[in-house]
């Protein structure tokens, strides 16, 4: 939706990011896909290289799209496809460790919304 306001005011925009079922549902008018793990859009953490590449190409696309456009990232995740396979599975080798971390997780929140650091 801010893509789309900007670009009422004549502000080209171009998002990038990993999760093309949502992206392309939303109607950005330019959208760069990186086929990588979500949290990650720009490649691996640290990789100022992928990073780059992944900024040069969203302006890339900012100044040859017209009109709507999805572009194909070249970035890749070091373990090809095999991420898909792992990412974000509950099995029972992790439940009860995911598990536990919610419960820290929820815990850290409430003691960060009592000290007024979070809503």
């Amino acid at each position: 939706m801010t893509a789309r306001e900007l670009e009422s005011h004549g502000i080209a925009t171009v998002i990038i990011g990993s999760g093309f079922d949502i992206v392309e549902k939303c109607g950005v008018p330019r959208y760069l896909h990186n086929d990588i793990p979500l949290g990650n859009p720009l490649g691996h953490p640290y990789s100022a290289t992928e990073q780059h590449e992944s900024v040069a190409s969203a302006l890339e696309l900012i100044e040859q799209a017209l009109v709507p456009t999805i572009r194909f990232g070249k970035v890749k995740w070091n373990e090809g496809e095999a991420w898909r396979a792992n990412y974000m599975a509950i099995t029972d080798a992790n439940r009860e460790a995911l598990r536990l971390a919610g419960i820290e997780n929820r815990r850290s929140r409430l003691e960060q919304i009592e000290k007024g650091e979070k809503r």
